[in-house]
């Protein structure tokens, strides 16, 4: 049957309003991706060591940047109606510009003096366009996940509150920093604490970023309430989604010790190793909207918590030997000695099998308690299996199986007898 000239009309728009915004998505993510590239060689032009490199974040928020924008890219090229894709787009933008400011304007007016242009512009751009990029993920983001719209009318003002706190520092930033810009946003150390620079404090430390913390605050109990209502695949989404934002915060609290107390080698390498994590948000949250195997959650959320156990637990066993061994060494004369790190080294080797069974069984038992019954059935079941040969008995035993382990509704097992006669029937 042929189209309508209505239909034929409507089709053609949405064409074009899916190929405008597949246009700007992909033009973003390029731009966010030469920002994180240009942010980290200009570090380097800036000569700054691998501490500093890693341990300012440079490098995460380059990360960050490319990840947030690319899923943003996927998300907003194919559902250019929801808002979530463009986001994080937007995020990714404001970060990777916040980024690769600051180390332009240092290149350009500390480095290599007049080398490159707007030098002092890009300081103060630096300072404040942080603010909407962090916004939109602290408030707008659980707010609207998964859908794009509120859980109800009244979580807007929530919304409300995230919107007036992005205005207020922006604004404030822009505005008050304008003056200042070029080498006194740069060399904050030798700003006086009267004057402009103490009115932003207050405006933003004391007034504005709070206000978005409590956006932020609401929009993550709005995700919880919108949770308990969900059923199905919404769910599951949600699931995706907090667990990566778990694993995210606890990354960032971890780091943020590490380089606070330990810094140096310790958080170099830590933050090598946890590039990988930076993008769990954006990996989850595309996986979520385009419901791409979404029912691995509770497996990964398992395999995830036996691993963080299990590495916690290693790395407590490692230490405490390392310095077991090296006071029991020196207490004998030694001194420091190798053997210690050795020994402890082996004895990490011999325990990570099974001490990886044992704490798999713990999580089973205390987090997934019905599929850990459901799996030890089933190896009771494969073990009466491989003795009976009754097939009568056979049957009975399996109609219980499935009843306890899948739990339907209704259950019924059809066996065809050979000699021809009706066949027979198990139900339970």
């Amino acid at each position: 049957m042929d189209r309508q000239p209505g239909e034929q009309s409507r089709g053609r728009r949405r064409g074009v309003v899916v190929r405008a915004s597949s246009w700007l998505a992909w033009s973003i993510c390029l731009l966010c991706v030469a920002l994180a590239v240009g942010s980290l060689l200009l570090a380097v032009l800036n000569r700054r060591t691998m501490g500093e490199i890693f341990g300012e974040a440079i490098v995460t928020i380059s990360a960050l940047t490319v990840a947030f924008s690319v899923v943003g890219a996927l998300i907003a090229s194919h559902r250019p109606g929801n808002p979530i894709g463009w986001i994080f787009c937007a995020a990714a933008l404001f970060q990777g510009l916040s980024n690769s400011g600051y180390e332009y304007a240092t290149y350009a007016l500390i480095t290599n003096p007049g080398s490159l242009p707007l030098g002092a512009e890009m300081s103060w751009l630096g300072q404040w366009i942080w603010a909407p990029g962090l916004g939109l993920i602290l408030a707008f983001l659980p707010l609207l996940f998964p859908d794009g719209r509120p859980p109800s009318r009244r979580w807007r003002p929530v919304g409300w509150l995230g919107g007036l706190s992005i205005i207020l520092i922006s604004t404030m930033g822009a505005i008050l920093l304008w003056p200042e810009r070029g080498l006194a946003l740069l060399r904050p150390e030798s700003a006086g604490e009267e004057g402009t620079s103490h009115v932003l404090f207050v405006v933003v430390d004391r007034i504005a970023f709070p206000m978005m913390l409590v956006a932020g605050l609401g929009a993550v109990i709005s995700l919880f309430v919108r949770y308990r209502r969900a059923r199905g695949d919404e769910r599951q989404q949600i699931k995706w989604f907090a667990s990566a934002s778990a694993l995210t915060l606890v990354f960032v609290f971890v780091f943020e010790v590490l380089v606070n107390t330990e810094g140096g080698l310790l958080g170099v390498v830590f933050a090598v190793l946890s590039l990988p994590l930076v993008s769990a948000v954006p990996v989850a949250t595309g996986i979520a909207i385009f419901k791409y195997r979404l029912y691995d959650i509770d497996r990964i959320v398992s395999r995830a918590l036996v691993y963080a156990v299990l590495t916690a637990s290693l790395v407590l066993v490692y230490l405490g030997g390392v310095i077991s061994l090296q006071y029991v060494f020196r207490s004998l004369g030694g001194g420091e000695s190798s053997l210690a790190v050795v020994a402890s080294t082996l004895l990490i080797s011999a325990l990570f099998i099974p001490l990886r069974r044992r704490v798999q069984g713990f999580i089973d038992r205390r987090f997934y308690r019905k599929k850990y019954d459901a799996k030890k059935t089933l190896e009771a079941f494969s073990a009466r299996l491989r003795d009976e040969t009754n097939l009568e008995i056979l049957a009975g035993d399996l109609v219980t199986v499935v009843g306890e382990t899948v739990q339907p509704a209704h259950v019924s097992l059809w066996m065809r007898k050979f000699s021809g006669s009706a066949a027979g029937r198990k139900s339970t």
